[in-house]
């Protein structure tokens, strides 16, 4: 029985995906899994016996990528489940920053007496624009980024991309009438709308400063539903002094922004939905699944996407090996499971950063003692025998 620690409130369709192999704790020093959304993990420790955590969410800031790396557990995250709720709310975001309605909201709920009088005589004041016809200049085309730049080209928006990463998938998935910019300076320098859809990295964080508000037109309205550390936020508040920035619309209140005049903070809620929730749930719970049952790996955020795909009825054991990403080390393994009498059957090996993952089907008995042992070598990670037979 395979033991789940819940941290939040996970979705209760994503709980009821796990089968009747796996059981929830309440315990973190007894799980095999983890699954999170917002909690901070930084200055947890984790058990010994602890094999993965899935993050219901795409952002992975809360959890110490690196120190669970290096004690063989895998971290997951769920690109693209939340995708269509944030992309709704980026929508919004665009309509709330053209037409001034959140300040005619206040205003209008102020109002006590005379109220129709009120209304036909202060109106004016908020007048906006339409977004048909602007510009939108969407920053990074991801799963996200490219359902709203769809969604805004529908609208009726001219819509310029940019992102120096794009995939293959999301260059399919995108319009073939949006144009992608390889130029981060001009694409800034020719848009009404500004959207931000990038990972907060230690390239990322603060790209958003006085050099890129200086190339904006004046009068910009900038989105930011990714992350606050994008935004150098000294930078912002001059833009918007000096006319530079018409709105800034962010689903991350800071202390620097509250109260601040043409800033429309909203609390964090670009995933919340109950369909957003739900289908991280469920990706999350199928993920961690994969990986305890099979070994696979998908959607990883420290190890490489690696899979054998189901267990071969016909070998023995599974054996899966996270690893130093070092050379010589898959010449080794195989060595020395010659060395063992141990005959693979097949085999898959993947790469990323500092990190690798092999797994190896195997047509004969090894126990994990044995492996233990015989693995002691320097750039083994952790070592799991998953048995077939």
């Amino acid at each position: 029985m395979y033991k789940i620690a819940t941290l939040n409130k996970i979705s209760s369709i994503g709980l009821r995906r796990l089968t009747d192999k796996y059981t929830i704790t309440d315990d973190i020093q007894e799980a095999t899994g983890i699954m999170v959304r917002s909690q901070a993990m930084h200055d947890m420790e984790f058990p010994e016996e602890l094999l993965a955590i899935a993050r219901a969410g795409a952002g992975v800031n809360n959890i110490p990528l690196d120190k669970c790396a290096e004690k063989g557990i895998v971290v997951f995250n769920t690109p693209g489940a939340n995708a269509n709720a944030v992309k709704e709310l980026v929508i919004a975001g665009l309509i709330l920053g053209a037409r001034n309605i959140s300040e005619g909201i206040s205003w209008a709920n102020g109002l006590t007496t005379d109220v129709a009088k009120s209304v036909e005589k202060g109106k004016s004041q908020f007048a906006g624009t339409e977004i048909k016809g602007k510009t939108l200049g969407v920053v990074g085309l991801g799963a996200i980024g490219v359902l709203v730049a769809n969604a805004a080209q529908s609208l009726g928006m001219k819509v310029i991309g940019y992102d120096p990463f794009i995939t293959l998938k999301a260059a399919h998935n995108l319009s073939n009438t949006v144009p992608v910019s390889q130029d981060l300076s001009d694409m800034i320098s020719q848009c009404d709308f500004i959207t931000l859809h990038i990972p907060a990295t230690e390239n990322t964080t603060g790209m958003i400063d006085s050099r890129r508000f200086g190339e904006m037109k004046p009068g910009t309205v900038l989105l930011n539903f990714s992350r606050d550390k994008l935004v150098n936020e000294k930078a912002l508040l001059f833009a918007l002094e000096e006319g530079i920035l018409s709105k800034y619309v962010t689903d991350f209140p800071t202390e620097a922004l509250m109260g601040k005049e043409n800033i429309i903070l909203l609390p964090h809620i670009g995933a919340s939905t109950k369909e957003a929730e739900d289908n991280c749930a469920v990706m999350a719970a199928d993920q961690l699944m994969e990986y305890i049952e099979k070994g696979n790996i998908v959607n990883s955020v420290n190890f490489p996407a690696c899979s054998l795909g189901e267990l071969n009825p016909e070998a023995y054991e599974r054996i899966c090996i996270l690893n130093k990403n070092v050379p010589s080390m898959l010449g080794k393994i195989t060595g020395i499971l010659s060395d063992l009498n141990v005959n693979i059957r097949d085999l898959t090996n993947k790469s990323k950063g500092d990190y690798a993952v092999t797994l190896i089907d195997v047509d004969s008995a090894v126990t994990q003692e044995e492996l233990d042992k015989a693995l002691d070598i320097d750039g083994i990670i952790s070592i799991r025998v998953i048995k077939i037979k």
